[in-house]
């Protein structure tokens, strides 16, 4: 059965971008990227808001040769093969293939595209992301938790959000990142 995943960089101090909306502060190291890659190959369908598809859509035109690292090439592939759904009532439409624009978040419309899945699905985008939460929709959170403090920003958790979780998995990055991997209980 297809489970929903919340899958989120996060600073140390709880946020998905700081104040200016950047992720720079987050770039993954090859090893981090390398661990998204591999969670990301196996979900077919990826739920996005808004602000996260429009960073995200680069990987469409990403080069597919040497002038980039491996990784990264890989990354791209695995971007262009699957299908996106963007969240966003106010992008004027999608430019990339496998792509559709849904101007609402309709938690029965989401929960149907889970059920009808043979893979797992993921949302992203925090704002995304805190609807599908209160919804109760997501099945499992993987929280990569990188060593910086943003200050402020976009939390990656929604305010009065509260669920029990039960821990799956961790691990630790050479870069200090480290990976929590959690199914929701509640």
């Amino acid at each position: 059965m297809a489970r929903l995943i919340y899958a989120v960089n996060m600073s140390l101090d709880g946020y998905a971008t700081d104040a200016d909306g950047s992720l720079d502060w987050g770039v993954p190291s090859e090893e981090v990227h390398q661990f998204w890659n591999d969670v990301d190959a196996q979900i077919v369908t990826h739920l996005y808001g808004r602000r996260l598809y429009e960073t995200m859509r680069v990987w469409q035109s990403f080069p597919d040769d040497d002038s980039v690292p491996a990784v990264m090439r890989d990354y791209g592939r695995v971007w262009r093969n699957s299908d996106k759904v963007v969240y966003s009532s106010t992008l004027a439409g999608v430019e990339t293939p496998r792509t559709r624009l849904e101007r609402r978040f309709d938690p029965d419309a989401v929960r149907a595209l889970v059920a009808a899945s043979e893979t797992d699905v993921s949302v992203g985008g925090s704002t995304l992301a805190a609807s599908a939460l209160r919804a109760g929709l997501v099945d499992e959170i993987i929280a990569v938790v990188v060593p910086h403090l943003t200050g402020g920003g976009l939390r990656a958790w929604p305010d009065g959000f509260s669920s029990r979780l039960e821990p799956v998995a961790q691990r630790i990055f050479a870069n200090g990142s480290v990976m929590n991997r959690f199914r929701v209980l509640n």
